[in-house]
């Protein structure tokens, strides 16, 4: 096995000539790189790693009632999630959650997400340690990224990612993202040979050559300002971290290759909902190709803000106009042009997940191997209702979920699936939100 091992280390990619040009063709992740069980490397016993990601749209479903009328497995996808059918073994559907604001006002397109992401609603716009950075801070310590955050309508604050001193900006530039994750700091781990980065090691030196003045200082502040000062050292450790994660040789990893820089963008604001998809498939592309690469384990991705300003082409009126002033259809019962969009959204949905599945990790796909979590900020937008919240989930994280199923959770609080997620992917938490949006159990029947 060590000579296969070795071989397949050194040519991790088939490599040939097409029409003159140089290709490269990625290779699975062979079993003879896996132990006996295929959870785990063969060579150092290091797990297979498990992801997470995220997936915002704005809007909701519209105000149809899309809840199916199935428990369990066996039901019937509605119409606005029919490009999800080729995943529905593979997908959880989530109905009925509710956010209680608890005597705050209900700031429309963000009260909503507030309560159900960072388990708090406040009547301000405070949105600190959101579900994604707990499960970033378990199963991202060893990464070079913690988690990335992109949106697709060109909005850095779209991003609903979160830590502790607040929302971590969305990259918009599928070429800036491809720099971040495969510039000149990017090791590939099927290397035969690791060099490391000499601007990494001069950088983690400058850091360790001031770690004594910086103890030292913090002995002469005040209360106060060792908080700050402490607050400040936590970033400064957690880099610190990213550098040392630099400098060690990385897991071969045959599912990773790189992928060719997307070309660059003039504008990055886009006004039509087509353009913002296909950014995102661009975007998701990359997401896919980092996660493969084990550059991070966390992703955060949001098409636009809950207050959607994307646009058909040929119509002036934006999506979320449409779902104040677009009457229902009196036949078919829901929006017809709100509706459009719901189908541009959960298409691009079906594509991440469809480049997830393509990756292949032993016996399973990446897709298998994660969690693709989709929320919204609205149950019925044009009430701008916290009510019935639309949650999918699509692979099992390595078997912590089982899949396939509808579950309907009508009047139950919201905040219960994002402490199921919490759970499934080991954050050690029993409990999740405040006042009324406190929920102490999650939803044992999806648990594996």
């Amino acid at each position: 096995m060590k000579s296969s091992v070795a071989m397949l280390a050194r040519r991790r990619v088939l490599r040939g000539i097409v029409a003159g040009a140089a290709v490269n063709v990625g290779l699975p992740l062979f079993d003879c790189l896996l132990n006996d069980n295929g959870t785990a490397f063969a060579a150092t016993g290091a797990p297979i790693p498990t992801r997470f990601a995220t997936w915002f749209w704005g809007l909701g479903l519209g105000e149809a009632d899309w809840r199916p009328k199935v428990a369990g497995r066996g039901f019937e996808l509605p119409v606005q999630l029919q490009a999800l059918k080729p995943f529905q073994d593979k997908l959880n559907l989530f109905s009925g959650g509710e956010v209680f604001l608890d005597g705050q006002a209900n700031q429309t397109h963000f009260s909503g997400v507030q309560g159900f992401w960072t388990g708090k609603v406040t009547g301000a716009g405070d949105f600190f340690s959101s579900v994604d950075s707990a499960i970033s801070g378990v199963i991202g310590k060893t990464t070079r990224f913690r988690s990335l955050e992109v949106a697709c309508d060109g909005d850095p604050k779209a991003s609903w990612s979160a830590r502790a001193d607040g929302k971590q900006p969305a990259e918009v530039s599928p070429a800036a993202l491809y720099r971040t994750i495969f510039g000149p700091e990017y090791r590939d781990p099927n290397a035969a040979e690791f060099v490391p980065d000499p601007t990494v090691i001069a950088r983690r030196s400058v850091l360790s050559g001031v770690k004594d003045q910086r103890l030292a200082l913090a002995k002469g502040l005040g209360a106060a300002d060792r908080a700050k000062l402490d607050n400040y050292f936590t970033s400064l450790r957690a880099l610190e971290q990213r550098l040392e994660i630099q400098l060690q040789k990385p897991e071969p990893l045959l599912a990773c290759t790189r992928p060719d820089a997307p070309p660059e963008e003039q504008n990055q604001a886009v006004s039509l909902a087509t353009d913002a998809m296909k950014r995102h498939d661009l975007l998701v592309e990359l997401l896919t190709h980092a996660m493969a690469c084990d550059q991070t384990r966390v992703v955060n991705l949001s098409i636009t803000q809950g207050m959607s300003g994307l646009r058909k082409e040929g119509d002036p009126i934006n999506h979320h106009t449409l779902t104040h002033e677009e009457p229902i259809d009196p036949v078919l019962g829901y929006q017809v042009k709100c509706a459009w969009f719901q189908d541009q959204y959960m298409q691009g949905l079906a594509t991440f997940a469809g480049m997830l599945d393509k990756v292949k990790e032993g016996d399973k796909s990446l897709l298998d191997r994660m969690i693709l979590f989709a929320y919204t900020d609205h149950g019925a937008p044009r009430l701008h209702s916290l009510r019935n919240y639309p949650f999918i989930t699509i692979g099992s994280g390595d078997g912590r979920l089982k899949t396939g199923m509808h579950i309907p959770r009508p009047g139950d609080v919201a905040t219960r699936v994002p402490l199921t997620m919490q759970q499934a992917m080991g954050v050690p938490v029993s409990e999740f939100g405040t006042e009324s949006n406190r929920v102490t159990s999650p939803i044992e029947e999806v648990l594996a």
